[in-house]
């Protein structure tokens, strides 16, 4: 067995032998240290900081766990941050298995785990916020910035920045593949903490890369690409869309032998495929294509990264996300693009992007040369193609009709690839920003406030220009804070040397400002509504407590964009139509539809608490409230995830739709106050966990494995099929809540009289019959928050040891009475093998 790591390093600190400690502990693992990395950790473990520049594949990990290891060696507190919470949660199972569950942690803004421990893995966000509270007693001692060249992003470059020019005490071991010139960077660090700064850039990649342009269809250079046997290949899109079709157009061609199709399908063996996208993407990863993108399930993408690492998938296709920190084996990079939309306008790839693109080609250990292969545009690949049909006849060849680029087009050729492969990565850009919950914060430290402000307002990296727009920034947030009373000046005491005292008059929260900003509103809003109202009571919100909380929680999250979208497109779709039945005219319908958007429920109410909220908070301006209704969405119209996402046609963004049901379910769990919950906002959660936990259990599971690190085993990590998630029966709360919603969803139907998709829920029962008996006594079906109340459902656990429940939906009929009811068996067995309540009505009566 060989000996942990901090078991080999030695106490009290020695910077030599724990140099050759690390050394040997790689050894024993079968890594033999590139030059680049021997440099970094001597340097490292002689107290300097570090910029470590260096290819993709030449080991920028390793180098971080030399750090690591010689902080914790003496006695110090060392920080692991990147950019997005998949790869610090990634890096934190991973130091986990080096370093023992109890010397790592992790702290996000809603939670943390092991908070105390010498190793924690954030966000730059996080450590920015720490910095900014405590100023240079921080207790951070290292830090290590991977993907450091976030530090030029406009948006979140701020958070990078910060604890560069905050935390004086600290040695920083900076990281990426694509840094360009950071002189000044260097020079500044040197200055500000007292250490040298050593530069490691400009290191040969132990695996070249062979860069080449050309002019045939992606089809064609695939088939070439795998005939040359320059597999596996990852072809490069920029939208998911792109990358999805470019998949389905490839399965067309041989990519595997039959052999190879069945090594993949006994590695699959029993995996769920059990989503719209899941049955495409069966059918490709069966075919040795892979697709690779944000937009997909976590066990989707996983499934295709551990295809990939075993070398099963010869082609995957995907976007440019691959190049943040994910470990996909790849021999070649096929780019189909060289210019992309950022957001807000088509560009040229930067050489930054391009070679963290391109950086991804050609596996240490496997491969001796990576390739990259750079497509030209469509019309230029169309001209050459049309200029090899003639050949060599002059008649032929003076027919050719060359096209051109498309208006608008951004164009790029074979000049501006070589550019590209030629170019080093641009300078980075500071962009720091000021807030008045970065303001709150260090005003918050104490001490010299005055100061402090002035230090983090001039002495920065920004331009003298960009300096004098932050103190006038600082003025005006100042001015506010201290009119709304959060801030107030104490006049100097009496000595001639005293300054006037800065100081808050409330307490932060611990988490203030991190992840959930607005939680402190959400708290506030969520006292307007009681608890205690019956379903469909008149009050301050719908008349539906537990669903308004939720509507609340939702209103502080990010923006699920591409469901946002999708739900006023069917929404304009929906009025059109109603617009049409009124006859109102083409021009009055398009000025209209402006005002038709997404769900926003409690918008008036939420706007209303909001304004009244920052008028003694301000610092909440700094962050926009969004009114929105995904989770309720979903619950009030009883569909199930696969349904949802089918009926906004949401597949190629199943990934995203989780994501945000993930982080829903934890912002009400942990946001609201135990005493707010009351026994339907409780159904409600457990309802929502399950659900995400049926569709994807990596999400919840993820989360309890970072409570006990120590359970996580990462052989499991190589598993192509995960464990399937617990049974949805044994989960009793949510399960009923399941089954209440599948009767609820009959008693929507037959409100809407829709008779068809009855019978296809249940085609052995006379739904026409029962609805025009019913309506032959009442006009209408209730479907307000009384009629789905739990008071109306009636369970029956008789039978429950045969696999059976007997459940009866009471309908909420104008009159009354309550005298229909919808009669139904729940089939336990295959709700389990389904994960999901598997509901059949026997019939419609009238008692």
């Amino acid at each position: 067995m060989t000996l942990p790591l901090l078991d080999r390093v030695p106490r009290p600190f020695d910077a030599d032998a724990t140099y050759d400690a690390f050394v040997e502990w790689s050894g024993d693992r079968g890594l033999t240290l590139y030059p680049a990395q021997d440099e970094a950790v001597i340097e490292i473990v002689s107290g300097a900081n570090v910029i470590l520049s260096t290819p993709t594949g030449t080991g920028k990990s390793l180098v971080a766990v030399a750090a690591h290891a010689a902080s914790v060696a003496q006695g110090g507190r060392s920080f692991y941050t990147a950019p997005i919470k998949a790869l610090v949660s990634e890096k934190f199972f991973q130091l986990v298995e080096i370093f023992g569950a109890q010397n790592v942690g992790m702290v996000t803004g809603d939670s943390s785990v092991n908070a105390d421990a010498p190793i924690i893995c954030c966000t730059a966000e996080i450590l920015a916020n720490l910095a900014l509270r405590q100023g240079a007693d921080a207790d951070v001692d290292q830090v290590v910035m991977d993907e450091f060249h976030f530090y030029g992003d406009s948006d979140r470059g701020w958070a990078w920045q910060v604890p560069l020019i905050t935390l004086s005490r600290a040695q920083f071991i900076l990281m990426s593949a694509t840094l360009g010139d950071v002189t000044d960077i260097a020079a500044d660090l040197t200055r500000r903490t007292g250490r040298v700064t050593a530069q490691v850039t400009g290191v040969e990649r132990p695996v070249p890369l062979h860069f080449s342009y050309a002019k045939t269809p992606v089809q064609e250079t695939v088939e070439e690409l795998l005939e040359t046997r320059q597999a596996p290949v990852y072809i490069v899109h920029f939208s998911q869309a792109a990358a999805m079709e470019r998949a389905q157009a490839l399965s067309s061609i041989r990519v595997v032998t039959r052999d190879q199709r069945d090594e993949i399908a006994e590695a699959i063996g029993g995996f769920r495929f059990n989503t719209a996208f899941g049955k495409t993407l069966s059918r490709l990863v069966r075919a040795g294509i892979g697709v690779h993108h944000a937009g997909m399930l976590p066990r989707y993408r996983r499934l295709v990264e551990t295809l990939a690492q075993r070398g099963l998938l010869r082609v995957i296709c995907g976007t440019d996300t691959l190049g943040v920190g994910i470990n996909v084996p790849i021999r070649t990079v096929l780019i189909t693009a060289l210019s992309k939309y950022d957001g807000q306008r088509m560009r040229q790839l930067s050489a930054r992007e391009f070679h963290q693109i391109a950086g991804r080609a050609g596996r240490a250990g496997y491969d001796t040369a990576g390739t990259v292969v750079v497509l030209a545009p469509d019309h230029e690949i169309e001209n050459e193609v049309a200029v090899r049909k003639a050949g060599d006849d002059p008649k032929k060849l003076k027919k050719v009709v060359r096209k051109k680029a498309p208006a608008g087009f951004v164009n790029w050729s074979a000049a501006s690839f070589e550019r590209l492969v030629e170019a080093q990565p641009e300078p980075l850009a500071p962009h720091l920003q000021l807030t008045a919950a970065m303001l709150i914060n260090v005003i918050a430290r104490g001490g010299d406030v005055v100061g402090d402000i002035r230090s983090l307002v001039f002495d920065n990296h920004e331009p003298r220009a960009r300096q004098f727009e932050l103190a006038r920034r600082a003025l005006d947030i100042f001015r506010t804070l201290r009119d709304a009373g959060v801030v107030e000046v104490r006049p100097p005491a009496a000595s001639l040397h005293s300054l006037a005292e800065i100081r808050l008059t409330v307490d932060l929260q611990p988490n203030f400002a991190l992840n959930q900003p607005l939680s402190p509103f959400a708290l506030a809003a969520i006292e307007l509504l009681d608890p205690h109202e019956a379903p469909g009571t008149p009050g301050v919100g719908t008349g539906h407590y537990s669903l308004d909380v939720v509507s609340i929680i939702e209103s502080t999250l990010d923006d699920p964009r591409p469901i946002l979208s999708q739900q006023q497109y069917k929404a304009r779709g929906e009025a059109v139509g109603a617009m049409k039945q009124e006859g109102i005219e083409y021009d009055q319908r398009m000025e209209l539809l402006e005002e038709v958007t997404w769900p926003k429920l409690l918008d008036e109410l939420l706007a209303q608490s909001f304004e009244t909220f920052a008028s003694s908070q301000p610092w909440v301006r700094d962050f926009e409230l969004s009114p929105k209704s995904v989770v309720r969405d979903m619950f009030e119209r009883s569909m199930s995830f696969g349904e949802y996402v089918s009926f906004y046609q949401l597949a190629r963004s199943e990934g995203l739709v989780l994501r945000y049901l993930s982080d829903a379910f934890r912002a009400v769990r942990q946001t609201v106050p135990e005493e707010a919950k009351n026994e339907e906002l409780l159904d409600l959660i457990e309802w929502l966990g399950e659900l995400v936990r049926q569709v994807d259990s990596s999400l919840v599971d993820e989360w309890a494995e970072l409570i006990d690190p120590a359970s996580h085993l990462p052989e499991d990590e190589a598993a192509v099929v995960p464990p399937a998630p617990p049974s949805v029966v044994t989960n009793r709360r949510a399960f009923t809540v399941l089954v209440r919603n599948e009767l609820f969803r009959r008693v929507q139907l037959a409100a809407l009289q829709r008779d068809d998709e009855l019978a296809d829920l249940d085609p052995d029962v006379d739904w026409p019959d029962a609805l025009d008996r019913y309506y032959d006594e009442h006009d209408e079906i209730g479907v307000g928050p009384a009629a789905r109340s739990p008071q109306l459902v009636a369970i029956d656990e008789t039978d429950a040891p045969n696999g059976v429940w007997r459940v009866e939906q009471t309908i909420d009929d104008p009159a009354g009475d309550r005298d229909w009811r919808i009669r139904a068996e729940v089939d336990l067995d295959a709700s389990a093998d389904e994960g999901a309540a598997v509901v059949r009505v026997t019939e419609v009566v009238r008692l």
